[in-house]
């Protein structure tokens, strides 16, 4: 005996609450919907529209520095503390939740030079411009007690940055060398150079934790092996490097801020041409950081932005800025991939979000499937026209726009030139070097 039975879901057509709007059966028969991609493209179009309609990144600033910010940390455990190091020796300890400071140190006299935390997040490391490396605990001083560091290592220069292990209890320092210490030891276990300029940044790599990374004034960057205690290789580039970062998913990834107003990122393994060369920036590029997912990457700049880059383009796609932000000294962007922070010299720290026109909060099951939805029709429509412009249109600052002009009127005439002493030239004379080639001057082993 067959016996038929009628079932029915109640999330087809029963209201989320009594406010929500009906629900109304579909049929997804094609024959009965000959307009179908049409109406997907108006969708797609005031769906890139509503987005940068809604596109307000900028969430709070943190004030209270009496000087520039020269550095920022994460807390490795807690996604709510940040620590800030500024120009005139002051660190402090934030809790982005409540937006306040929750702990000021006097640490060094003159420049924060450095600030990293230790792998387990109880303590953190500090350099400045007194020639101290210092060691803070994380939780402030108990009732009646002083604060006062751990630890003070006294150096015999001055130390310029300051990387921790990811697993060890070791962190490295830079300056006239580079310096690997143990946390129990006031004497480095080793000290590596190559060449005799100033080193002005060093990181670990946050996978292969025995490798590290530096660049120096001679514009060189360095890539060390901490177990054989030398030098690996060098890449010499035509200007000098600012910072470098690792990419957190790929370990033999990185990239370059440098003083060209270009972001390079390298494959280790080959080092004579960069994996990609991103420009968007019109003066000096001087922090980078990854987010955590490894497909996308911040840079703070000389020219009062910050910019969002995918690692695969070699054009941003999103920039940051406000009326009173000056040059952008320091960026990092949080753990939970979420949000972006940057320190700059008008004694600030702000907070934007990672994604302009993303909602804060709860949402509710229609709004993540409606947000899928036009997600996955800007994705399908991305490249006509009408909404290819939207999408790409950012209003910036005039010296920025007009800088980007000249720019560009500079480059054409360099190009121009170029093609002129080939066309007048014995063929083969004046070869074709690509953009990626163009800046690596030498590659040292």
């Amino acid at each position: 005996m067959k016996v038929k039975m009628l079932s029915r879901n109640p999330d087809n057509y029963v209201r989320e609450t009594k406010l929500d709007i009906q629900r109304v059966p579909r049929n997804y028969d094609p024959t009965l919907h000959p307009f179908e991609v049409p109406r997907e493209y108006v969708r797609a179009l005031n769906a890139t529209k509503l987005e940068r309609v809604f596109a307000k990144p900028f969430l709070a600033s943190l004030d209270g520095h009496r000087d520039g910010v020269n550095c920022l940390a994460k807390h490795p455990k807690s996604l709510t503390t940040v620590l800030s190091g500024a120009c005139d020796g002051e660190v402090k300890i934030w809790n982005l939740t409540k937006r306040k400071c929750v702990r000021t140190i006097q640490a060094h006299e003159g420049f924060v030079r450095g600030i990293c935390t230790r792998f387990c997040g109880t303590s953190f490391f500090t350099v400045g411009d007194d020639k101290t490396v210092k060691q803070w605990k994380m939780d402030g001083p108990a009732y009646g007690e002083e604060e006062e560091p751990l630890h003070t290592i006294l150096g015999k220069t001055v130390y310029t940055g300051i990387d921790h292990h990811w697993k060890d209890p070791a962190f490295a320092t830079c300056g006239q060398q580079v310096d690997i210490w143990d946390e129990q030891r006031t004497n480095p276990i080793c000290s590596m150079n190559w060449g005799f300029d100033s080193i002005s940044s060093v990181k670990f790599n946050p996978i292969e934790t025995f490798l590290l990374g530096s660049c120096a004034s001679d514009r060189n960057i360095v890539l060390y092996d901490m177990r054989q205690a030398t030098p690996l290789k060098k890449v010499i580039l035509d200007m000098r490097t600012n910072t470098i970062c690792w990419n957190p998913m790929e370990a033999f990834n990185f990239t370059a801020a440098n003083e060209d107003y270009n972001l390079y990122t390298f494959d280790m393994r080959a080092l004579d041409t960069p994996v990609m060369v991103h420009m968007d920036h019109v003066s000096a590029v001087l922090d980078v950081d990854y987010s955590p997912t490894g497909k996308e990457f911040v840079s703070a700049s000389f020219d009062k932005s910050i910019r969002i880059f995918p690692v695969d383009k070699s054009r941003s796609r999103e920039v940051y800025h406000t009326k009173r932000m000056q040059h952008v000294i320091c960026v990092k962007w949080t753990s939970d991939s979420k949000y972006i922070m940057c320190g700059s010299d008008e004694m600030n720290i702000r907070l934007w979000k990672a994604n302009a026109s993303e909602k804060l909060g709860v949402l509710s099951s229609r709004e993540k499937a409606a947000n899928d939805y036009n997600q996955k029709l800007k994705e399908k429509f991305q490249y006509h026209p009408q909404v290819k412009r939207i999408a790409r249109h950012r209003h910036l600052p005039k010296p920025i726009y007009s800088q980007i002009q000249e720019q560009r009127v500079m480059k054409e005439a360099r190009r121009r030139k170029e093609m002129n002493r080939r066309k007048h030239s014995k063929p083969g004379s004046v070869p074709v070097v690509s953009e990626r080639k163009k800046h690596v001057v030498a590659v040292v082993k």
